[in-house]
């Protein structure tokens, strides 16, 4: 078996050390190449060239944002049965879909039950979100487990223009209070279409999931769409108000042990194969926690089994 290992030495969890004994350990199973990642989008493009060569692995060792690109590297065109499977080694703070798929978040123990993995020949394909634009020359952008417009998307922008510190749990939600203390009358109105419905318009922010917890805040889990999972459609969760008491409800549900979304002023769907969220104005929007820019329109659409993870 061939493989790629491509590391992120800048993500928060990852080591010299740690990469010595991840790549240590791959090399004993399969024909290792390193590589390790020194700039925005060396990733995707690793990651897509290794699928071109013909690999058989790739395994991404870093956070969230790694896993992204590598993820968006390896359907660069499109899904196919004869794309290389992917690994995962966790090396960021908040690893959300390593976690969601039930891995380790110890980079040591991740790797062991990667080789363990791979010498069971055990892997499973994931549905996974794609957002496309209607602006021409705009490639399609894949998410593992949550795509936003609005709202978190600004947290992002601002996370990323901090890049130089860490991205920590506590540095993102001084930005998200931030962010929302801002003046309402620069917040996007937005309008979701599900097909077969009536479009739902005066959103504040809409935020797609791929499966359940949508995120973590450390140690504690997010839940948006609790019946959203890695084999089903996509979930929808939207707020047509940014009041502190409505943020307040959602938030007291989101982070409660049973996680059911209730309100008012929510548009809510677990399934959804596809929607589309257009604004008047060009408004931000993220993919697994990385800004892909502003849009005014977006389609994004679940794709059944599109990629093989090993574990």
């Amino acid at each position: 078996m061939r493989a790629v290992l491509v590391v992120n030495p800048k993500a928060t969890a990852t080591t010299a050390a740690g990469r010595d004994v991840l790549a240590h350990a791959l090399a004993s199973e399969v024909k290792l190449d390193i590589l390790e990642t020194d700039y925005r989008g060396h990733a995707q493009a690793a990651a897509g060239q290794a699928a071109v060569d013909g690999a058989d692995l790739v395994v991404a060792h870093g956070g969230d944002g790694t896993v992204n690109e590598v993820v968006n590297g390896l359907l660069a065109r499109g899904p196919r049965d004869s794309l290389p499977m992917l690994g995962i080694v966790p090396g960021g703070s908040a690893n959300v879909f390593a976690r969601a798929l039930g891995l380790p978040r110890d980079p040591v123990d991740a790797t062991h039950q990667l080789l363990h993995a791979l010498q069971d020949r055990r892997n499973r394909r994931v549905n996974l979100g794609r957002v496309d634009s209607d602006r021409p020359g705009d490639p399609a952008r894949w998410f593992t487990f949550s795509a936003g417009v609005g709202w978190d998307a600004d947290v992002v922008a601002e996370v990323d223009r901090k890049r130089g510190k860490k991205a920590s749990p506590a540095l993102y939600t001084r930005v998200a209070i931030a962010q929302y203390l801002k003046p309402a009358h620069g917040r996007p109105q937005l309008t979701v279409e599900i097909p077969g419905e009536e479009p739902v318009s005066g959103l504040r922010l809409v935020f797609v999931s791929n499966t359940d917890p949508w995120t973590y805040l450390g140690a504690r889990a997010i839940h948006l769409n609790r019946g959203c999972r890695f084999d089903t459609d996509l979930g929808i969760f939207a707020l047509h108000s940014l009041r502190l008491p409505t943020v307040l409800r959602h938030l007291r549900q989101a982070i409660s042990r049973k996680g059911e979304q209730r309100g008012g002023k929510l548009l809510r769907r677990d399934d959804v194969p596809m929607l589309t969220v257009t604004s008047p104005e060009p408004v931000r929007v993220q993919c697994d926690g990385d800004l892909i820019g502003d849009r005014t329109c977006v389609r994004i659409s679940s794709v059944r089994h599109a990629l093989a993870v090993v574990g």
